[in-house]
């Protein structure tokens, strides 16, 4: 009976420290037919991080999945790519923060479309900062230019 005085404090500070805020907002393949609309066909070129996205035999794009930690938790995100490799748009999967989900906001998440991988990608220089989500705006932002600098140029 000498574990229930040792764990018991432990387990109602964790059950009071670390409630579940998780929200999963889009599946892969919803975030897919968002990305590309007009695809008729999804080819796996990177096992479970990278499609190939198709239209009447033509590729439109490409659709990488990502995953960053924002303050403490994991955020799993996707981003669009045209077949040059410039970001055609980037949507935030799942959210598991308490607070700080601002990230998802449509006028934020425009912010990547049309960058390169030579644009600078930096918080507060070519993309703002979100007051409460500093963390998970910065990861964010260095995951897309990570995945820009990995497959930008390499996906045609």
């Amino acid at each position: 009976m000498n574990w229930v005085r040792y764990t018991l404090p432990a387990a109602a500070i964790m059950s009071v420290a670390s409630p579940a805020y998780a929200v999963r907002y889009l599946s892969i393949d919803e975030a897919q037919k968002e990305a590309f609309p007009s695809a008729t066909h999804f080819t796996e070129v990177q096992a479970g991080r990278v499609w190939k996205a198709e239209a009447g035999g033509k590729v439109v794009g490409f659709f990488v999945f990502d995953r960053v930690v924002g303050k403490h938790l994991f955020i799993d995100y996707a981003v669009a790519l045209t077949p040059a490799g410039a970001v055609h748009k980037v949507e935030i999967l799942e959210y598991r923060e308490s607070y700080g989900g601002d990230i998802r906001s449509p006028s934020w998440l425009a912010q990547f479309v049309g960058k390169t991988s030579g644009s600078a990608l930096k918080i507060n220089g070519d993309i703002r900062n979100i007051a409460g989500a500093t963390l998970s705006s910065t990861h964010v932002t260095e995951g897309v230019k990570r995945i820009l600098a990995a497959y930008g140029n390499r996906l045609r």
